[in-house]
């Protein structure tokens, strides 16, 4: 069987990296200017991945994609936090599918096994869910403290899912 080479760095990889700053900019700026970051740093999401799909990904890909997410998925909802407009155990649950990730990284890791779980429809939902709970949060919507909940209820199925699809469909990193 012959290994496709992956390039080191690919134009996804960029597009996954501008949610970095962004991560940083969006407890910064007012109000108009975190939907403006939102809105990029989702739009980065999205064309990272077609990207990576359409002309293949990285080697650094599969890395710091999800890095990436959850970095600023946890300082926009650090921000909120700090608000006071949820509690924290409400973007716990926001966050559930995210932290659940990454705690079985972390220990799949350290045992030496660590792989990766193609996305899966569950764990799509609940990025969009998370993306418009932070745009509720932004524009001050009642919807705000419904979206968050639908997120958590929807963050504990893709749970659910991902670790009944890890036995067959996870790859080595």
């Amino acid at each position: 069987m012959t290994e496709i080479r992956r390039r080191r760095f690919t134009i996804a990889d960029v597009f996954t990296l501008i949610r970095l700053p962004l991560a940083v900019a969006f407890p910064l700026v007012d109000e108009r200017w975190r939907l403006v970051v939102l809105a990029v740093a989702a739009g980065s999401d999205l064309l990272d991945g077609f990207l990576a799909r359409r002309i293949g990904s990285s080697r650094f890909g599969p890395f710091i994609d999800p890095v990436a997410d959850k970095l600023f998925m946890a300082v926009a909802f650090g921000t909120v936090l700090f608000s006071g407009q949820l509690a924290w155990w409400e973007l716990v649950g926001v966050l559930a599918r995210d932290i659940a990730a990454t705690v079985a990284f972390a220990v799949t890791s350290i045992r030496g096994h660590a792989s990766a779980i193609p996305a899966r429809a569950g764990g799509k939902a609940v990025t969009v869910l998370q993306v418009a709970t932070l745009g509720a949060f932004v524009l001050g919507s009642p919807l705000l403290r419904p979206l968050a909940w639908a997120t958590a209820a929807v963050a504990l199925y893709a749970i659910w899912d991902y670790t009944r699809a890890a036995a067959t469909s996870s790859r080595p990193l």
